[in-house]
């Protein structure tokens, strides 16, 4: 005897072959957002990032998350601005601590609002954080360049230094990103710990304490000098985070001492 065929099963049955179909047009050729980000570009994306030999400078690309290390080194790093509403006041805090930070810049951002950053950088390292916030990963490799050149050249003109490191915007990477930082002699800088501000509205002190007791030496930390109003969490947690930080023998730098500490020996990190 068969079994009754229900309205729910039929619906169930449903989903599953129209899973099934897209799973198959996904692996016939780019399918349009049916699941997510599903279409990169053929000359950008996930492609291979050396398929353009011409324009190879170092053969490879060092990324960095964290740094093994015995020193008890953490650097903080701070993305998105220069923008009027935070980033002077990131700044305040970091002058009051008197300690350093990495602050991966937008090009765009920065030659708008050059002068609230103007004399206040000597301690603090900028790398590059592309020309207009999009994703790298969805560019070709000429558009990827122009991001990058656009904000070095800013960076070079507005700051006084050449930009050495690269933090693609969301953490994204595709074949096309990694080949222009070649071509560039960037690294890439990423991050082991971030500011997680939506969990924390309105206890500051909260993600000040997540973080002291999580970090680790050599931990790149990740947060934010531009957007909306929950970056405040990440400003009112700063002082206490740093207090307790330091009171555990912790050393802020920025990102490019962080990855010339001493390397941990084996069984030490």
């Amino acid at each position: 005897m068969k079994p009754a065929i229900t309205r729910r099963g039929v619906i169930r049955g449903a989903l599953l072959a129209a899973a099934g179909a897209a799973t198959a047009l996904a692996g016939a050729g780019p399918v349009k957002h049916w699941c997510g980000w599903d279409r990169p570009p053929l000359g950008g994306g996930y492609a291979a990032a050396a398929d353009n030999l011409g324009v190879v400078t170092h053969g490879g690309v060092q990324i960095h998350y964290f740094q093994p290390t015995a020193e008890k080194v953490v650097a903080l790093t701070f993305d998105d601005g220069p923008l009027p509403d935070f980033t002077p006041r990131f700044l305040d805090a970091l002058d009051a601590a008197r300690i350093p930070a990495t602050f991966f810049m937008v090009g765009s951002r920065l030659e708008e609002h050059a002068d609230l950053v103007r004399g206040r950088l000597d301690r603090h390292e900028v790398g590059n954080h592309s020309w207009s916030h999009t994703d790298l990963a969805t560019l070709d490799l000429a558009a990827a360049s122009r991001e990058l050149e656009r904000t070095h050249d800013a960076i070079r003109r507005h700051a006084g230094r050449e930009a050495t490191l690269l933090r693609p915007p969301f953490g994204h990477l595709g074949g096309s990103t990694v080949l222009a930082a070649d071509a560039m002699g960037y690294d890439i800088a990423l991050w082991s710990h971030q500011m997680h501000e939506r969990n924390y509205l309105s206890d500051p002190a909260g993600q000040a304490r997540d973080l002291v007791t999580t970090v680790r030496p050599g931990s790149i930390v990740l947060a934010h000098d531009a957007g909306d109003r929950r970056r405040l969490v990440a400003l009112d947690a700063l002082p206490a985070m740093i207090a307790g930080l330091q009171d555990r023998g912790y050393r802020f730098v920025t990102v490019s001492e962080l990855l010339a500490a001493t390397p941990a020996k084996p069984g030490q990190a």
